[in-house]
């Protein structure tokens, strides 16, 4: 009697489960290829295609919003600081190495590449900001 119970307890259970889930349809073929789900069956430059394609037309959208807010800006002062001080201290990573294996006396490796990497960051921030502004 008790394993009869349990086993219209378990059955409700899974029928409620069922009915509280939305039914789920395939994408239609007249879809946007942004509103498709891949398919595991589809060739792999199919289902490469319709990524780029979503992400292009989510890039796009973005692109196209002209309310952006404070944290779009705060995101941009962020990306341009890290688009800086990545290459600034992978200069001065290799600068240190290259003065401890072959010390120079006329010259110094870590204030060579201290500047090659601001240079290199501020360029790679200038690229970004372009970029984001939408020239």
């Amino acid at each position: 009697m008790a394993e009869q119970n349990d086993q219209r307890r378990r059955d409700d259970s899974q029928e409620s489960a069922r009915q509280e889930r939305p039914a789920q349809t395939p994408a239609e073929p007249s879809d946007p290829p942004e509103r498709r789900q891949p398919h595991p069956h589809r060739p792999p430059e199919q289902r490469f295609r319709d990524t780029v394609g979503r992400k292009a037309a989510r890039k796009q959208r973005a692109r196209e919003d002209e309310d952006r807010s404070i944290f779009f800006w705060l995101g941009m002062f962020g990306m341009v600081g890290w688009a800086v001080a990545i290459p600034t201290l992978a200069g001065v990573a290799l600068g240190l190495w290259l003065d401890s294996a072959w010390p120079a006396a006329e010259a110094s490796w870590t204030l060579t590449f201290l500047l090659l990497g601001v240079a290199l960051g501020v360029l790679n921030a200038w690229y970004w900001v372009k970029r984001e502004s939408g020239e």
